[in-house]
């Protein structure tokens, strides 16, 4: 069909290739009958003479290929009309018969588009329908039956070939389009990952910095204007952490930059790095232990910031929620396994939120520990405290 429609001068084959596909169809196949009309009236135009009365032998070789421009709509039916109109022919008594192209081509058809029933209807049709007109006179000759059957068979080989490349095309295409939808779907699930994991990270950054931030302005303003010493200290304190929450943020939507934009990458978080957390928290005015067991060795760099962001974000959530008047944090080191330890001893301000449910805090922990393949234990102490212990392999 392409190769008809480029054979066409350039505006006739933009106009064909802007129509639906089936009027593209009928315009191809109306081409194949008109043609093939044309043909098999000026191969009998010679001996009308011979041909009593002519007219109707021309009408009955137009009548073999006109309705082959419905050929792929009504296969079965086109092929029953031109087969009737050929053994019509043959059957009056005229000579000079053109080939059976039309025939054939109406064969072919639905061997190509129809099931199996209609295609052995087809077959056993045709060779009835050539033996009634080899049977007919003026048909003595054998090669002439001989040429009919290779015609046919070609026409039947064709149209399983052609049935089979049309069969392996659309199994192609489906193959194509499933893997597609898996590639959109995979993109999807990776976009949501992504969110989810640089939501994780603002939280952390966020929720740790404005809750110091928070308690420090508390702070001052109990401190004024009795203490102005510890009020300025505590507003000093505000505007150092207010300065580190927006380099943290800086360096976490550098991701989401334009790719044209040259990217400023830092470290990423690790325990290496917990000594400023710690002070700050100290600065906020909850004291904080910090206990190491076993001999330390290096961790993933996966494992290493989890549990940089499990210390982090556990001592935010006593900063916010706990009077505690201490807290203790814990790293075990063992072979194959880290396991961090955030406790605090004292009552709560505020009920603990469920890991699945509002507190994004604690949800982002139980996240973190389960995409290393850690366990996680969140709950009250025997104190009257809170504990956070997740166990992290160490690769």
């Amino acid at each position: 069909m392409a190769a008809r429609v480029a054979a066409l001068p350039r505006g006739v084959a933009a106009r064909v290739a802007a129509l639906p596909r089936r009027r593209q169809e009928f315009l191809a196949d109306a081409g194949l009958a008109a043609g093939l009309a044309v043909i098999n009236v000026g191969a009998i135009l010679p001996y009308r003479d011979q041909l009593h009365p002519a007219w109707l032998a021309v009408l009955l070789v137009v009548g073999q290929a006109v309705p082959l421009a419905w050929r792929r709509r009504f296969p079965v039916v086109v092929a029953l009309v031109i087969g009737v109109v050929r053994v019509a022919y043959d059957q009056v008594g005229f000579g000079f018969a053109p080939f059976p192209l039309g025939p054939a081509i109406a064969f072919y058809t639905v061997i190509e588009r129809k099931g199996a029933v209609w295609r052995w209807i087809a077959v056993v049709l045709s060779i009835t329908a050539i033996t009634v007109s080899e049977a007919s006179p003026g048909h003595d000759q054998p090669y002439d039956a001989m040429i009919q059957a290779f015609i046919f068979i070609a026409a039947w080989g064709a149209g399983l070939l052609s049935r089979a490349t049309r069969a392996n095309l659309r199994a192609a295409q489906a193959r194509a389009e499933r893997a597609e939808a898996e590639l959109d779907a995979e993109a999807v699930r990776a976009a949501e990952v992504e969110r989810t994991r640089i939501a994780r990270e603002l939280h952390d950054v966020v929720a740790h910095h404005v809750s110091l931030m928070a308690v420090q302005a508390e702070a001052a303003a109990s401190a004024l204007p009795g203490k102005p010493e510890q009020a300025e200290r505590s507003v000093q304190i505000v505007s150092d952490t207010a300065r580190q929450a927006l380099t943290e943020l800086r360096r976490l939507l550098g991701v989401l930059r334009a790719p044209a934009e040259p990217l400023e990458t830092t470290p990423s978080a690790s325990l290496a790095d917990l000594g400023p957390v710690l002070e700050q928290v100290r600065g906020a005015g909850l004291p904080v232990d910090f206990d190491v067991l076993g001999a330390p060795y290096p961790l993933a760099a996966s494992i290493d910031a989890t549990a940089f962001r499990i210390v982090q974000e556990a001592l935010t959530n006593t900063l916010r929620h706990t009077a505690a008047p201490h807290a203790c944090v814990t790293l075990r080191y063992e072979p194959g396994f880290v396991t961090v330890a955030v406790t605090d001893r004292g009552p709560r301000r505020d009920p603990p939120a469920a890991i699945n449910g509002s507190g994004l805090g604690l949800a982002g922990i139980a996240e973190r520990v389960a995409s290393c393949g850690g366990n996680l234990a969140v709950g009250p102490t025997a104190e009257d405290g809170f504990a956070v212990t997740a166990r992290l392999p160490a690769r």
